[in-house]
């Protein structure tokens, strides 16, 4: 059974070093031996605190300081702690040994950011709402028919429904990442782009489809559009890739 250990140079006595100094001689470095060890421990600890059913197969091949046989015991434990992954794994375990009895909030600047924008589409969205440029009539004529300060409100009331929207959706998808174990750095990047994704899409679906209404349902369904739009941007651009794919497939048959 691997020995958690308070630094990762500890994990090897004097011989054990020895042997790791041929191996390096092969062609793999001490120091990436001492990153499979460390990520062994993670890995594991995270199984068993997690109530992670861990195949025994891996006792005796952490053990060992058989390059091959580490890799076994990696692979693994990669499929026992699933949906996380070893990346992930150290990243939570290094946010929370840096800032333990800190609120979460606090811990991951992702989160703070998220709630942050979330109120600053919430009070545009009661900000436009309330506003006398935006009314039944004035949605209803849409992008084209519409124009001045008239227009950049209906846009900036639409823009913060899609993106109250898209932040709903990212909100619950980093609280199951959390919860799952999965959460790395590279999401906030991630996270960034989605953001504008929905805004956009939310914008798109609310002006192209079009509802032929000047009641008060058309203000209901330009709002519901256009959070859908936000929440469900992946879905939108994946339909939009979908079909320049076959486009590009008919064009490509129609030169042969």
């Amino acid at each position: 059974m691997l020995k958690p250990n308070s630094t990762s140079e500890s994990s090897f006595t004097r011989e054990e070093e020895t042997k790791l100094k041929v191996t390096r001689s092969k062609g793999v470095s001490i120091e990436l031996m001492l990153e499979i060890k460390q990520e062994l421990e993670n890995m594991l600890l995270f199984a068993m605190r997690n109530g992670k059913i861990i195949n025994t197969q891996v006792n005796p091949l952490i053990e060992s300081n058989n390059l091959d046989k580490l890799i076994q015991a990696h692979n693994i434990l990669v499929e026992n702690i699933k949906p996380a992954t070893p990346k992930s794994v150290k990243y939570l375990k290094t946010l929370y040994n840096k800032k333990r009895g800190t609120k979460l909030i606090s811990t991951l600047p992702v989160i703070r950011n998220l709630i942050f924008l979330a109120l600053v589409f919430l009070i545009l969205f009661i900000g436009t709402s309330v506003s006398d440029k935006v009314d039944i009539k004035s949605l209803s004529k849409g992008i084209l028919d519409n124009q001045g300060e008239s227009l950049f409100y209906n846009l900036l009331f639409l823009c913060s429904m899609s993106g109250i929207g898209v932040v709903f959706y990212l909100l619950k998808k980093i609280s199951l990442s959390i919860k799952n174990g999965a959460l790395v750095p590279e999401q906030s990047i991630y996270y960034v782009a989605i953001i504008i994704l929905g805004i956009i899409a939310g914008l798109m679906l609310s002006e192209i489809i079009y509802f032929d209404s000047s009641d008060r349902s058309s203000i209901f369904n330009k709002c519901i559009l256009a959070l859908v739009g936000g929440f469900s941007s992946d879905a939108i651009f994946s339909i939009l890739k979908g079909i320049v794919d076959k486009i590009k497939t008919i064009l490509t048959v129609k030169k042969f």
